[in-house]
């Protein structure tokens, strides 16, 4: 396998990186470095803050950097600059660790390396490790058991909180998610064989992106992505991985559901995106290939945004101004999935290392079949005790109203009629009726830009919504709401 995967020209050189080393940047480390850059004297008006984004459940920092030339290092600066910002995550898995090692590397390539006269044309935030308890454990999971990779619409983990606080603030752009891929593991078992890749792509796929921004993804990041990945010779792909239990001819692509920041971001107006690297499983081996391969990556998406930050602006406003202006009509996907397709994945065969060609149905992301699907609403009401939804919303940046003076307006309860397949998302019938709206409930209005994220936190059988994961713990405190309120609203504290 070491003939397939040679390391590269260049070396990186991180605290983990070092020669002799065993473990990987510990989370003092990672904060020495970044603090360094913070504090160093810039030069060409390049200006750095380290932000300190909250503790994670054992009380870790997570640290982030902001490195930019805008005349001051606030979201407010940046947003004056007129220039995009880009959010880079890395390390939400904790056993995932070239994706922190990639952004040390690429926060000082930015801070005064090759990389700083992008610097004239967008701003950059970086955030490492987002899950360093994970880190410290070598584990995939937050301290608690949950996988924040899934956890960027319900927010139950501080971590996620925390990059979606910071999402919120600094609207970015573009959201990278640095990420490793396991190297065999299950594909071994489907196949005989380990992964030939070394990087695979991804951007946001969930149902109601807006089509302009898929169209952005592709022909601006993916494209050229792939091109640079190239020239390095590095192997890469579509993402995709066994689904369990479905014999030897069948992979899927990415996830399809709201719950991961690619997707996430992909309904915040920004292009979300994820590049993973071959890794998981793979300790230290190869490591400075799949740094190279994050790097590689990275680097070409931040001149992707650079050379394209006028046409992603105009982008962005349309798709605000075009969701804004869908409130009461027309049609909303509640529930997709992906399409059937047939596709060929590059394998090498564990045995022999020989590489091979196999064909495969392929559950393709990449074009939706929509299987549940309504009149999107004018906005959504919410109980008086859904304060905990309300949190939750905010933090994601969606315009949550609360009702001041009592009143009636129409709408469409759910009744449950039975749970889906998995057990988690109820299945709902619609019920029309006006409903007495009591002083202190709540209003979301769809005519705002972030609409399609409301309609995944909100409708009761999105499958990855709040109901699906009991944030809201009964469909009698959400509602449709099916013409313009005639109500008296205050913004919600």
């Amino acid at each position: 396998m070491t003939a397939h995967f040679p390391d590269p020209m260049v070396r990186y050189r991180t605290p983990g990186l070092a020669d002799g080393r065993r473990a990987f940047t510990t989370n003092a480390e990672l904060a020495d470095w970044l603090g360094v850059i913070a504090s160093a004297q810039q030069g060409a008006g390049t200006r750095t803050e380290l932000l300190h984004l909250g503790p994670s459940q054992q009380g870790e920092p997570i640290l982030g950097l902001v490195i930019t030339r805008a005349n001051g290092t606030t979201p407010d600066a940046l947003e004056a600059s007129h220039r995009p910002t880009v959010l880079l995550l890395a390390q939400q898995h904790g056993d995932e660790p070239a994706g922190a090692e990639a952004l040390l590397v690429l926060a000082q390539e930015l801070a005064g390396g090759l990389l700083e006269p992008l610097l004239d044309r967008i701003n950059v935030v970086l955030v490492p490790r987002a899950n360093p308890d994970g880190a410290e454990t070598g584990t995939s999971a937050t301290a608690s058991g949950v996988d924040m990779a899934k956890d960027h619409l319900t927010l139950s983990t501080p971590e996620a909180r925390a990059i979606a606080t910071l999402t919120r603030d600094y609207r970015p752009i573009l959201v990278l998610d640095a990420r490793e891929f396991q190297a065999a593991g299950a594909l071994t078992e489907q196949f005989g064989a380990v992964q030939s890749d070394d990087a695979l792509l991804q951007y946001a796929t969930a149902a109601n992106v807006p089509e302009f921004l898929s169209k952005a993804a592709r022909e601006w990041y993916y494209e050229p992505m792939a091109a640079s990945l190239n020239t390095e010779r590095l192997r890469n792909d579509w993402y995709f991985e066994p689904v369990a239990g479905a014999g030897r001819d069948r992979v899927a692509g990415g996830s399809v559901l709201p719950e991961s920041v690619r997707n996430a971001s992909g309904l915040k107006d920004a292009v979300g995106f994820v590049v993973a690297s071959r890794g998981v499983g793979l300790g230290r081996e190869h490591i400075q290939r799949r740094v190279h391969t994050l790097v590689t990556a990275i680097s070409s998406a931040l001149r992707s945004t650079a050379e394209r930050s006028s046409n992603l602006d105009q982008v962005r406003s349309f798709v605000a101004r075009d969701t804004r202006a869908l409130a009461c009509h027309g049609q909303v996907v509640v529930q997709a999935v992906p399409t059937p397709a047939q596709r060929d994945i590059e394998l090498l065969d564990a045995q022999s290392g020989v590489e091979r060609t196999e064909h495969v149905s392929w559950d393709s992301p990449l074009k939706l079949r929509t299987t549940t699907a309504r009149p999107r609403p004018c906005g959504y009401w919410l109980a008086a005790r859904a304060d905990n939804v309300v949190d939750r919303l905010k933090l994601l940046g969606v315009q949550v109203m609360r009702v001041a003076e009592p009143g009636s307006i129409l709408a469409d309860s759910y009744d449950q009629t039975g749970t889906s397949a998995t057990g988690q998302a109820p299945q709902v019938q619609l019920r029309r009726n006006a409903i007495d709206v009591p002083v202190g409930s709540y209003y979301v209005p769809l005519n705002q830009p972030l609409a399609n994220l409301a309609v995944a936190a909100l409708e009761p059988d999105s499958p990855a919504g709040y109901i699906a994961r009991q944030v809201i713990e009964d469909v009698s405190e959400v509602a449709r709401i099916v013409s313009t309120p005639s109500l008296v609203f205050e913004e919600s504290n």
